[in-house]
């Protein structure tokens, strides 16, 4: 884990409860051991919606791409670069209206990319990405967990598993805007530096 690419995506930045909670994480993280992090904030710089012409470059070989196409699919090459060179991923995600940022939903449509961090088999997809961990710093305005409205959960582990990424861990701030909302963050806080510390 001496590789770790940190992405953020609070609208708020720095001042985003997810943002604060994962780079506490990678403060302790640095502490502990040495470590080069790889920073992506997709809503400070954020990432278009991917469109066919994009998604069309990636399936044109590389030697008949023009050089538009040559540039768009540069985007997801550096992208799924980074997501193959580090063994550890760490995710700043706020919840917007019962999902995740569409600014993260951009990068993840940007790394799924058939042969390379997947491929499809006669028995179904098969992940591509080995030996790679997760750690999700999940912040919540409400209380959503273990509710139907807790969309996040289960479509981040389910995407990174399709990946072939299945140990995925998640630390939860909820409730941070009703009354007690400190008393939330301050217990992530704790678990971030008990989980750091187990590592």
């Amino acid at each position: 884990m001496k590789n770790v690419l940190l992405i953020n995506s609070s609208l708020n930045g720095e001042n985003g409860n997810s943002h604060q909670l994962s780079e506490q994480f990678i403060a302790e993280l640095t502490q502990k051991t040495d470590i080069t992090v790889t920073r992506r904030d997709v809503a400070e710089n954020p990432l278009p919606h991917l469109t066919q012409a994009e998604m069309g470059a990636w399936m044109t070989e590389p030697s008949e791409r023009s050089d538009e196409q040559n540039k768009l699919a540069a985007i997801s090459d550096e992208l799924v670069t980074e997501l193959q060179n580090n063994k550890l991923i760490v995710m700043g995600v706020p919840m917007y209206n019962f999902g995740i940022p569409s600014t993260l939903k951009a990068w993840i449509d940007r790394v799924a990319r058939a042969g390379i961090t997947f491929k499809y088999t006669e028995t179904g997809p098969v992940g591509l990405v080995e030996n790679t961990k997760v750690v999700i710093l999940a912040a919540r305005g409400g209380m959503y967990l273990g509710t139907d409205m807790d969309t996040q959960t289960k479509y981040l582990k389910d995407f990174f598993a399709f990946l072939g990424i299945n140990d995925v861990d998640f630390i939860y701030a909820e409730g941070l805007n009703m009354p007690g909302g400190d008393d939330s963050k301050n217990a992530a806080s704790k678990e971030i530096s008990d989980y750091v510390s187990a590592l």
